[in-house]
């Protein structure tokens, strides 16, 4: 963990959370006091935040600023935020986090009204974001601050040299694992067994809004009675089964973390990986010079139907228990702006989710996000599908492992969705 805390005033004032004292939050209505933020370390690393934080300490010299970060953040805050003692901001992104739950749980500030005052140059927050933040019964609680999108990666030097199709739908898909499979004697597909979220959001999700639409997505998320034991479902899942049962998925995939299974596909031991826009920024240190990072919406559409992308957005939140709500109000605002969008797609590689953002001829961005942003917004390659809100943790965990049951070729389609529908009948029994 990562943890910087600038020095507090030694002139006495109310206590801290850490047990020190000086005049941090004042309740007063003004911008000062102590501010704590939490924000995962992952693929999109941390310059852009040191950037930020860095301008806002300029602008706001009244306010002290902890930092809490790193790769494992969550895990190590999460007994903050259950005695009900949370940092002020918390960004939430990465394993062990999750915003439905948080809100369920009433851990973040609703934001509803509040949003409605912000604005990026002269127009409204609410109508310059590429995707509307969740909504929970109509309230919003979390701002989105990152627009990324889950898709299937792939070398397009090593496609060129071979000559593989790159697939375009479910049927080519396949097509070009198989032929990979007999000319590299690999299996084709490798994903994170550790984490098997990455197989159903990156993976699922935009077969499932293929299939149905919106409100087939809709339902699998919210865990609707009969949605899991739909057709629709169960047509997509038995294209996991075919994938599995041609040898597609790496039978060793169970094993492995997010970072040993994006390892393999840089190492060619696979050839396609579903994973979102932070993988190339994520594994820099690691990429070969001859390797060129190819991105397309996973194929699992039908034949002459376009591709579908179903946007992951990383929000932004006020904890509702948070002491300095009125930093924490004056940091998520100062955030969104369209500079710091352009300047979020040159540190991470990924998008920030504000319209009007011109990334095309900004030499600092990577050529394969300005490629995807391109497909992204061409509705003949592409249509867009929107979840209403991430999934809860205690309908994704009972899913995530039926799931890797079926890729394993242990349970059969049938038996997956059966197992789908009574984890979603306890989720709903629940609350």
């Amino acid at each position: 963990m990562l943890l910087i805390a600038v020095g507090c005033s030694d002139d006495g004032g109310e206590a801290t959370k850490d047990g020190s004292t000086d005049d941090a939050v004042k309740n007063d209505g003004k911008v000062n006091g102590t501010l704590e933020i939490q924000y995962f370390v992952g693929g999109y690393g941390d310059s852009w935040w040191k950037e930020v934080i860095g301008d806002f300490k300029e602008e706001y010299p009244d306010v002290e600023i902890v930092e809490h970060a790193g790769p494992n953040i969550n895990e190590e805050m999460r007994s903050r935020w259950v005695s009900g003692d949370p940092p002020d901001v918390v960004y939430i992104d990465g394993a062990g986090s999750s915003e439905t739950q948080m809100v369920e749980d009433g851990q973040l500030m609703n934001l509803t009204d509040w949003v409605k005052e912000i604005e990026v140059d002269g127009t409204p927050l609410t109508e310059s974001f590429i995707v509307d933040p969740a909504k929970y019964d109509g309230d919003i609680y979390s701002l989105p601050l990152v627009f990324d999108t889950w898709g299937t990666w792939y070398d397009k030097a090593w496609f060129d040299e071979k000559g593989w199709e790159v697939p375009s739908d479910f049927e080519s898909f396949m097509s070009t694992m198989g032929t990979i499979k007999e000319d590299a004697d690999i299996a084709p597909f490798v994903t994170t067994g550790q984490h098997p979220y990455y197989f159903l959001r990156g993976m699922l999700y935009p077969a499932f809004g293929a299939a149905g639409g919106d409100e087939l997505l809709n339902d699998v998320i919210t865990g609707a009675e009969g949605a899991w034991t739909s057709e629709p479902v169960l047509n997509v899942m038995k294209k996991v089964e075919k994938m599995a049962a041609e040898g597609y998925i790496d039978p060793g995939f169970g094993a492995l973390n997010h970072t040993q299974s994006q390892m393999n596909f840089l190492l060619h031991k696979n050839a396609f990986i579903p994973v979102g826009f932070w993988l190339p920024n994520e594994m820099a240190n690691d990429t070969p010079e001859d390797f060129d990072y190819g991105f397309i919406p996973s194929p699992m559409n039908e034949s002459g139907e376009p591709m579908a992308i179903v946007p992951d957005l990383r929000p932004l939140a006020i904890a509702e228990q948070a002491e300095n709500k009125e930093a924490a109000k004056a940091f998520v605002e100062f955030v969104f702006t369209k500079e710091y969008a352009k300047l979020f797609s040159e540190h991470t590689g990924a998008i920030m989710n504000l319209k009007g953002v011109d990334l095309s001829s900004n030499e600092n961005v990577p050529q394969y996000l300005i490629d995807a942003n391109a497909m992204i917004n061409d509705p003949e390659q592409v249509q867009i599908y929107h979840k209403p809100h991430p999934m809860s943790a205690d309908l994704e965990t009972p899913i995530s492992s039926a799931l890797v049951s079926l890729m394993l070729g242990n349970i059969t389609a049938e038996e997956f969705v059966q197992k789908a529908e009574e984890a979603a009948a306890k989720y709903r029994s629940s609350n």
